[in-house]
C-alpha cells in the first residue's frame, strides 16, 4: 500500500494551494490565515518560509516566473522573490472576505473564488489579461479547487459546502463558463471536497477536508481509488518534480490539536501515485 511521506512540518493552520514551479524546480504552498508562503526543494530536501503578509488564499505562477498572490479584501499582488507590486488594491464587495483557491486558464486568465461571509454566499470571479476582474457567480456556498479537462473544453469547480464537484462547459477563446453539471456528489459521505488536480489520464484527484483522504475519480465521476492520510483535514494536491510524477499534498491543523486532527495535521506530504500529472497553466496578467 502506498503511503504518504511527510516532508515539511510547519503545523500550518490551513496549509493549502501546493503548486510546482517548473523554472525553479521547487514546490510552493501557503498557510492561508497566517499569510505565509513556503517552498520546498526536492533536490536538497530543504524547505523554508519565503514570504509573509496578512492572508494568502491562493496563487499562480506568472509567465515570467513571478507569483501572483490572491489575498484578503480582493487584494492581488505580484511577488518576484524580492519586491512586491500591487495588481489590484481591493474589491469593494470583498472588504469583509478573502480569496480562496485560484487557477490560471490556458490563455493566462485566472479563475478565483472568494469566501462566504455571515450574511452572503461566496463569489466566483475571472481575472482577465488586462487586469479587469469579472464576477461570474454570486451564489457559491464555499468556492474551492479547480481543474481543466485535458481537451480544455470543461472546467471542474469544487463547491465545498455543497459537497459537490461541478463541471462547466468552458470557452477557451472568451473565458466564459456555462451549463453547470454535477460531476461528483459527496452527500452522505464524511468530509467535504477541497482542492483538486487533474492527472495525465484525465482523472480527478480531490482532497477531502475532514475526510482524511485523497480520492481519485474517473472521467464519469466514479471513485476508483482512495488514499488515507494521518490528518483529518486534507486540503489540496498537485503534481510536481521534473516529470510530474510525484504528488504533493497539503493538510491543515486549524485551531485544534493533533490529538483531534491527526499526527500529521498541518504538514506537507509527497506520495507516488503511479500516474503522472500535467503542468498547470501560467497566468499572464499584465501589470
Amino acid at each position: 500500500m502506498r503511503r504518504p511521506t511527510r516532508i515539511a512540518d510547519y503545523r500550518c493552520h490551513t496549509g493549502e494551494g501546493p503548486l510546482w514551479h517548473p523554472d525553479e524546480e521547487r514546490l510552493y504552498w501557503v498557510d492561508i490565515p497566517n499569510g505565509r508562503l513556503y517552498r520546498y526543494d526536492p533536490a536538497t530536501g530543504e524547505h523554508e518560509r519565503c514570504y509573509e503578509t496578512d492572508v494568502i488564499g491562493g496563487f499562480t505562477v506568472q509567465a515570467d516566473g513571478s507569483l501572483l498572490l490572491f489575498e484578503d479584501r480582493g487584494h492581488i499582488e505580484l511577488w518576484d522573490g524580492g519586491s512586491v507590486r500591487t495588481v489590484l488594491e481591493e474589491l469593494p464587495a470583498e472588504r469583509d472576505s478573502r480569496f480562496n483557491d485560484v487557477i490560471a486558464d490556458p490563455r493566462g486568465r485566472v479563475f478565483c473564488g472568494t469566501m462566504p461571509t455571515d450574511d452572503r454566499l461566496g463569489r466566483l470571479y475571472r481575472l482577465d489579461l488586462d487586469g479587469t476582474i469579472v464576477e461570474l457567480r454570486d451564489d457559491v456556498r464555499l468556492p474551492n479547487g479547480f481543474g481543466f479537462t485535458l481537451d480544455r473544453r470543461h472546467l471542474y469547480f469544487t463547491e465545498s459546502e455543497a459537497k459537490k464537484i461541478y463541471r462547466f462547459e468552458y470557452d477557451q477563446a472568451t473565458g466564459d463558463i456555462d451549463d453547470r453539471e454535477t460531476f461528483v456528489d459527496l452527500a452522505g459521505e464524511p468530509g467535504i471536497p477541497d482542492g483538486m488536480t487533474v492527472d495525465a489520464e484525465g482523472y480527478v484527484w480531490s482532497a477531502h477536508w475532514d475526510g482524511g483522504c485523497l480520492v481519485r475519480y474517473d472521467r464519469t465521476g466514479a471513485e476508483v481509488e482512495r488514499l488515507e492520510f494521518p490528518a483529518r483535514k486534507v486540503s489540496s494536491v498537485t503534481f510536481g518534480d521534473a516529470d510530474y510524477d510525484v504528488a504533493y499534498v497539503t493538510t491543515a491543523l486549524t485551531d485544534s490539536s493533533r490529538e483531534q486532527e491527526g499526527e500529521g495535521a498541518g504538514s506537507l506530504y509527497r506520495i507516488d501515485l503511479d500516474v503522472t500529472g500535467v503542468p498547470e497553466f501560467r497566468s499572464r496578467i499584465r501589470v
